[in-house]
């Protein structure tokens, strides 16, 4: 076990954005609770909380890799619609003490995913709630349940 300094610093911050994990299109993982880890001079890595993913469409795997600084990281295929990526995203589940903040959290290659960094402060997850309880799914006009508060196509004012 090394531990970061100077020569191999490592750093963990709250990203200071919602990040949201798309695959093919998909919502994987969406949280306002990221980790950015930067580890030296490699690109910066964001962790997302396990809570925030979809992981049923997650399936471990029996890859595993080891880092001096963090620990034995393990592996995960995500499958979705037919769609694989192997191996696509890895996690600390034991990591080092210096690194405990980034326990029970998972980093997607983003070769294999999209990661998206946004402003937005209504999730994707809170935007399909509200349809889903505002959409029966039966096909019928939503209107129906409403009176209308608009003139109508006569100009007529509802009552």
């Amino acid at each position: 076990m090394k531990l970061p300094g100077p020569d191999h610093p490592i750093t963990i911050t709250a990203s200071p954005k919602r990040v949201q994990v798309l695959f093919h299109g998909h919502l994987i993982a969406e949280t306002d609770r990221a980790l950015r880890l930067q580890e030296s001079t490699y690109p910066a890595v964001l962790y997302i909380p396990r809570e925030d993913a979809e992981m049923a469409y997650l399936a471990h795997t029996d890859r595993s890799t080891h880092c001096p600084y963090k620990g034995d990281a393990s592996y995960y295929t995500i499958s979705r619609d037919g769609t694989v990526a192997e191996n696509a995203v890895w996690s600390y589940e034991s990591p080092y003490p210096a690194m405990d903040q980034i326990k029970g959290f998972l980093a997607f290659y983003p070769n294999q995913v999209e990661i998206v960094e946004t402003d937005d402060t209504l999730s994707a997850k809170a935007i399909r709630d509200i349809v889903e309880h505002t959409d029966s799914g039966s096909g019928a006009s939503q209107l129906e349940h409403a009176a209308p508060n608009v003139d109508g196509p006569t100009g007529s004012q509802a009552t």
